[in-house]
């Protein structure tokens, strides 16, 4: 302590005062000690607070790393986000490309009709001058006076093509046998299709040709089907172009289409109904069977636009080649006659999921398959109105002897889509049609085969063909408690009343 802090006390007064107060270090004589003093509090309550300095701490830390992370989860929303857009352009950008070209294929096929229109108009007005020259020349001749030349004029062209081929199938008198195995059908069948045909595929005569007969364009399609054979191929065989060949068929398969399908493949009404589970119950002792249920698969050329969705593997793995195709769902009676087709779906989808997309499905989700079975193979999932048969491992007898009867039911489906392939050999390789023209042309094919399989047409030994479509069990394949003990219910009346194949003891 500085003496000097109080001159109005003396040395002495200082001791005494000291004397008297020992602990005057501690006091607040000059302002100095209570400094000192409010210094020492002070860091012992710094010390005090120890704890509550290390909570604060680490909550400001945990807030910097929840900081940290939601900027982290923004970065990474927005890299995301970018990815996303980035896809959905490319997609757009593919889609608009699509269209760019589908356009301008359209609008090339528009100039060329209008190229071809005006070189008609051109050749119709030369041979209306070359014609009216003629006359001028011949009334000169009579008159005795000089005509003066018109000058040169364009003469009307038409390719002379040589018809023998179609010409001698369609002479009366060739045979049913050489017609049938040109045609896969008789010729009573073929004119009765012209006929049903007749008033949708007519066209008029105009000035400069004739149109091309009924029977002809009908003869082109069904040939076309038959064979498969490229286009350059039926061109030769009826002295007609390419392209006027590749329009006829689709103009034809659309008239089969919009004509025949709904007299020829139709959903039975209640009778036909009635009749068909009746034949199925006599043929397999299944009670109220209303149809036989496969999916097939048509090869086509790999697509431009969702390529990977028409990919399939069953028939790459099979083939050692890459295979893309189309799926044909269909539904068949005792004959083998289709009641109901759903075309096009791409050939990745198993065949639960084409089930799923098809009419049929909706059909039935409207209630109107009710107390109908439709019989599929294990592709198919069991529901209230779909039944198939067991794939679990250790059958018991009474399931084993189910399977044999469903699979007999079964069959009949199988061997339609056997006979449709093999009667109409343009489903077998990848066709020359365009992906968005492939359903009109199966769909007449599939009417034509019921047309067929109605006037009893037999398919020739030479054409069966083999199917190969492997069963891929769905994930779900039980989707009905009711429908699972009605499958039992089935399986044990088929055995227990002698009518799974054997009689139990």
């Amino acid at each position: 302590m500085e003496i000097t802090s109080f001159p109005f006390l003396s040395q002495e007064d200082y001791s005494h005062f000291y004397t008297l107060f020992p602990d005057m270090d501690d006091c607040d004589i000059n302002g100095e000690g209570g400094l000192k003093k409010r210094r020492r509090k002070e860091d012992d309550s710094n010390n005090n607070n120890g704890p509550m300095s290390d909570i604060l701490t680490t909550l400001i830390l945990l807030d910097e790393e929840e900081k940290q992370e939601q900027e982290e989860f923004f970065v990474q929303t927005q890299q995301e986000k970018s990815i996303l857009e980035a896809n959905h352009r490319q997609k757009t950008r593919a889609m608009n490309e699509y269209l760019s070209d589908l356009q301008q294929n359209h609008a090339q096929s528009d100039e060329l009709d209008q190229s071809r229109a005006k070189r008609t108009h051109q050749s119709a007005f030369a041979a209306a001058a070359a014609v009216a020259e003629t006359a001028n020349s011949s009334a000169g001749s009579e008159s005795g006076s000089a005509v003066p030349a018109a000058g040169p004029h364009r003469r009307l062209w038409v390719k002379d093509r040589n018809k023998d081929w179609w010409d001698k199938y369609n002479n009366p008198n060739v045979s049913d046998d050489e017609f049938r195995e040109a045609f896969r059908m008789s010729k009573a069948t073929f004119d009765m299709i012209c006929e049903e045909l007749d008033s949708a595929v007519t066209k008029k005569n105009t000035m400069l040709r004739d149109a091309i007969p009924v029977r002809q364009r009908v003869a082109v399609c069904i040939w076309r089907l038959a064979t498969g054979e490229p286009l350059r191929l039926v061109s030769k065989r009826f002295g007609l172009g390419i392209s006027t060949c590749h329009k006829l068929v689709l103009e034809v398969c659309s008239a089969i289409k919009t004509v025949l399908m709904p007299k020829f493949l139709q959903w039975p009404d209640e009778n036909r109904m009635k009749a068909i589970k009746e034949e199925f119950e006599a043929s397999s002792g299944i009670p109220n069977v209303g149809g036989s249920m496969y999916t097939t698969h048509v090869p086509i050329i790999a697509p431009k636009v969702n390529v990977a969705a028409y990919f399939n593997k069953r028939h790459t793995e099979r083939n050692q080649k890459t295979s893309y195709s189309i799926t044909v769902q269909g539904v068949v009676d005792p004959r083998g006659v289709f009641t109901d087709v759903c075309i096009g779906w791409p050939g990745s989808m198993p065949d639960d999921q084409v089930l799923e997309k098809s009419a049929l499905f909706q059909r039935a989700n409207r209630g109107l398959l009710k107390d109908v079975w439709i019989v599929g193979n294990s592709g198919f999932p069991l529901t209230d109105w779909v039944l198939v048969p067991y794939t679990h491992q250790n059958l018991t007898w009474t399931q084993h002897a189910f399977n044999e009867k469903i699979g007999d039911v079964q069959r009949v489906a199988k061997d339609a889509f056997a006979n449709l392939k093999g009667r109409w050999s343009c489903l077998q390789k990848r066709t020359e049609v365009k992906l968005q023209d492939l359903p009109v042309v199966l769909g007449a094919c599939c009417v034509l085969h019921n047309i067929c399989a109605m006037k009893n047409e037999e398919l020739d030994a030479s054409l069966s063909f083999d199917i190969f479509d492997d069963e891929i069990v769905p994930e779900n394949s039980l989707r009905s408690a009711t429908s699972v003990q009605a499958r039992d219910h089935i399986a044990h009346n088929l055995l227990h009343h002698g009518l799974a194949g054997t009689a139990f003891l």
